[in-house]
């Protein structure tokens, strides 16, 4: 695509004309250059700005929330969470202690899962660095050396 490869080059005002003209010629034309550009990540407001992680880490908490009001839901809680009474004074404790360990294990499990990701990243950083290192220099560069501003 020569055209988006050009329009790439001279930048986010490319991209505003194009879309503004797509309107006033034919307005879906206009829209789908807007939405073209959105979902290509070529304006990069999201990122810019506030970055994904940051839209990531809204996502697993609300993610958490949602959990937890379907777990309390389907375990027979009222609506401020406080699980329903059977009847049966041992069974209700019972329920409670079994549910309060489940959760117990659920979170140690993320927290295991978290370190192996965490693991598996650092491996695979170390392992880049070291190819990285091991690289042989270019032909056409003079070799860097440390003590030398980039």
């Amino acid at each position: 695509m020569p055209i988006v490869a050009k329009l790439d080059e001279l930048g986010r005002p490319a991209w505003i004309a194009l879309m503004i003209l797509g309107f006033w010629f034919w307005w879906p034309l206009g829209l789908a250059t807007l939405a073209f550009i959105i979902g290509s990540g070529r304006m990069s407001c999201w990122n810019y700005y506030h970055g994904m992680d940051r839209w990531q880490r809204k996502m697993e908490r609300m993610q958490d929330k949602m959990e937890r009001m379907r777990g309390r839901m389907s375990a027979g809680c009222d609506w401020w969470g406080h699980p329903r009474s059977s009847g049966n004074r041992a069974f209700d404790e019972y329920r409670a202690e079994t549910l309060r360990r489940l959760e117990e294990e659920q979170r140690e499990f993320r927290d295991f899962l978290d370190r192996l990701r965490h693991a598996k990243d650092k491996a695979e950083f170390d392992q880049f660095m070291a190819e990285r290192r091991n690289r042989p220099p270019e032909p056409n560069r003079p070799p860097e050396s440390p003590s030398q501003p980039q």
